[in-house]
């Protein structure tokens, strides 16, 4: 953010949503450097990344950075719940390593997912497969009900500060 880093206050990248298609993801900044999504290594958040500022690190322990998103909700890029939306980068490296990666493209992307509440942020191959496991249970039992635990434990993780990086 502007408070303890030059730069503007909101963060977009390109990321794939669904069927597939890149949109412009919209967030508070919470890093000193930044990256439009093309550079995997770059899209990478590693734990303790020392290009978190200090209110980026507070944004993301709260969740908070993802409120913009709301707009890509209204957009229609995005819904309230559903697998994560990847950087273009990342989703092409994982598509090439992990089978199957490009079918959790199926539904709409999400801010908060199962995955999400289970998993928490990752960045290793074999997270990113975990996570993926997560996403097909998501899409197989799509639900009403599985929403709504989802969203209970959105605000679990949310008030505890699980998975944050």
């Amino acid at each position: 953010m502007r408070w303890d880093s030059r730069g503007p206050t909101f963060f977009r990248q390109l990321r794939i949503g669904f069927r597939g298609e890149a949109f412009m993801v919209v967030k508070f900044r919470t890093r000193s450097v930044m990256e439009d999504g093309k550079d995997r290594d770059a899209s990478l958040t590693p734990s303790h990344d020392e290009r978190i500022t200090r209110v980026g690190r507070f944004l993301r322990k709260t969740r908070l950075d993802e409120l913009p998103q709301i707009w890509n909700i209204f957009k229609g890029d995005m819904s309230w719940i559903g697998p994560r939306p990847e950087a273009v980068s990342l989703s092409a490296w994982y598509e090439d390593e992990i089978p199957f990666y490009r079918y959790r493209h199926i539904v709409r992307p999400g801010i908060t997912g199962w995955a999400r509440v289970n998993q928490g942020h990752v960045s290793s191959i074999a997270d990113v497969d975990a996570n993926l496991q997560y996403d097909f249970y998501y899409i197989k039992n799509l639900s009403y009900w599985l929403d709504i635990f989802i969203a209970l434990r959105t605000v679990r993780v949310v008030l505890s500060g699980f998975g944050a990086k």
